[in-house]
């Protein structure tokens, strides 16, 4: 009996590689930068299965030319604003995303940049590359404490929990705002107090936000939202990049309304807003997951998906169960 045949649009790493041959006639995209979109068009046709990243685009287009052979689509990520969920439903194919596995990774990540945007060092590494450090001097690059600040969290889901988590070892104090309030458990456990995110705004030092992209939370970070934080105050983004309005973003920092940001995620990634090139901003380019051990949790999740619909078992990560079992 013939494997089904599934398009993978990274080639992933080794243990996930090897699990998915096990199964299915693979087909991965190789190249060093991500494929166009008539690439993936043209490989998804005829497909049992897909596995794709943030970058890949599922709406009605693809899946017309993927034709009816196609499954399952697996997202390498635990957003998903990628996909036409609605649209895969209607077709009756499955769609699975990789949650719960890199909430630490990103985590540590955000600390990381807090950090390294609160101690100036981005131009602390530039300076002495440079050449240009001659000596030792008082007033040299200096930050800000982290030690006893407040820090403000938009979203405590499991990210925004364990980077709470982390603020203890740095005696501050953590408020946040979300959808729905924390049991109180939780509350007490991070030591967090809830407050309207107006609150949240103008008492936190660092802001950190951990929301899924969605309707209410495109631009969710604006010009109204950054005018009630402090002048002292930066913003941390490592969740998704069109919650923050980039053009309000340049403005305030250019106007000297906050102090400055660290982001892992721009509003129209790849592209960065030139006005954000600057010594008090610190910028990645989406590394927030990106550890060996993190990234391959998260492709063993979406093979783990696809090979357990093949199976005729209920995908362990599936976002809509509706389309299970199958018909």
């Amino acid at each position: 009996m013939s494997k089904p045949k599934l398009f993978s649009t990274h080639v992933l790493f080794e243990e996930p590689r090897r699990r998915l041959a096990e199964h299915f006639d693979v087909e991965y995209w190789t190249g060093s930068e991500r494929p166009s979109r008539p690439e993936v068009l043209q490989r998804v046709a005829g497909k049992g299965a897909l596995i794709c990243l943030l970058t890949e685009r599922v709406d009605q287009e693809l899946l017309d030319a993927a034709g009816p052979n196609l499954r399952i689509v697996a997202n390498v990520a635990v957003g998903y604003d990628n996909i036409d969920v609605p649209a895969c439903t209607e077709r009756k194919i499955a769609v699975s995303n990789t949650p719960g596995v890199l909430d630490e990774t990103t985590a540590d990540f955000t600390w990381a940049l807090l950090m390294a945007v609160a101690r100036r060092l981005v131009e602390g590494d530039r300076l002495a590359r440079s050449g240009g450090w001659l000596q030792w001097n008082f007033d040299l690059l200096c930050g800000t404490d982290i030690w006893g600040k407040t820090l403000g969290i938009i979203g405590l889901g499991r990210i925004g929990r364990a980077v709470a988590r982390r603020a203890s070892g740095f005696g501050m104090r953590v408020i946040y705002n979300s959808t729905s309030r924390a049991p109180a458990e939780i509350e007490q456990e991070l030591h967090a107090e809830y407050l309207t995110q107006e609150q949240v705004l103008r008492q936190a030092d660092f802001l950190s936000l951990h929301v899924p992209l969605n309707q209410k939370t495109r631009g969710l970070i604006g010009r109204e939202q950054l005018a009630k934080m402090k002048k002292t105050a930066f913003l941390v983004n490592t969740t998704r990049g069109p919650v923050v309005q980039e053009a309000a973003l340049v403005q305030a920092l250019e106007d000297g309304v906050i102090a400055g940001a660290a982001l892992d995620v721009f509003e129209r990634e790849p592209l960065i807003s030139d006005g954000l090139r600057r010594d008090n901003v610190v910028l990645a380019p989406h590394l927030g997951s990106a550890s060996i051990e993190t990234r391959t949790k998260m492709a063993m999740i979406a093979a783990e998906n696809a090979i357990a619909f093949f199976a005729g078992k209920r995908p362990p990560t599936i976002l809509n169960p509706e389309v299970w079992p199958r018909s």
